[in-house]
């Protein structure tokens, strides 16, 4: 099976997780539009969604899923969404659609976090994968020293000749070089960092379940 075949299976394992008349969020990233596309065949089945970033929003609705604001939802059954890299204990990198805080902030107020994901992304230690950081502006030269002090080769990320910016209109800094064994205690590490908006890390809250495709199917790993 395709990268592509492998996160469309996922995808649609995962409506298995989806209750009838709930509200559900929903992450970013070429995983997470696989699972909207299936969604969106079934879109009577849920009140709506709540969206991690504009890109999600728009293709939410684009399948006439009604998109709420998470300032009108309480809570969420569950949250959905795909990973850079995830270990055996359910702890993640995320960010590299740029979208790391928005999905940390619903992914907090969700019951539950399905990860759905391709067995390339099943890691033994996290950091081949290069470690987002969402910061402030002004703060991204001290940031960067900080996280090179910590061991990482920080690298701002760019899109067409300029600084990437998040939708809550921030930089990005990747950092590459990492073997993250105690992702939980470094997720603080990297948050107590002044200029810090988030970290990729989702270690100190990580997936409940994780939907892994494989050559041989569908894979559910509990956490």
């Amino acid at each position: 099976m395709t990268q592509d075949e492998l996160k469309q299976a996922v995808a649609r394992a995962a409506l298995d997780y989806v209750a009838e008349g709930d509200i559900i969020g929903v992450g970013t990233g070429s995983t997470a539009n696989f699972f909207i596309d299936e969604l969106g065949k079934q879109s009577h089945r849920i009140k709506g969604a709540v969206a991690s970033s504009e890109a999600t929003a728009t293709r939410l609705k684009s399948h006439g899923i009604t998109v709420f604001d998470l300032n009108e939802v309480e809570r969420l059954s569950v949250y959905i969404d795909g990973a850079d890299e995830i270990n055996s204990r359910g702890a993640m990198i995320k960010g590299g659609g740029g979208a790391l805080t928005r999905e940390k902030i619903v992914a907090s107020v969700a019951d539950r976090f399905i990860c759905i994901a391709d067995a390339s992304k099943l890691v033994d230690v996290l950091g081949k994968f290069p470690l987002p950081v969402e910061v402030i502006p002004m703060a991204v030269a001290a940031v960067g020293r900080r996280l090179a002090a910590l061991g990482a080769v920080p690298t701002l990320r760019m899109k067409d000749g300029s600084p990437y910016l998040t939708d809550n209109g921030c930089q990005i800094i990747d950092a590459s070089g990492l073997q993250i064994t105690d992702p939980s205690t470094f997720e603080v590490k990297v948050n107590d960092i002044p200029g810090v908006v988030s970290v990729g890390l989702f270690a100190r809250k990580g997936a409940d379940v994780c939907l892994l495709g494989t050559a041989g199917g569908v894979k559910t790993l509990m956490f």
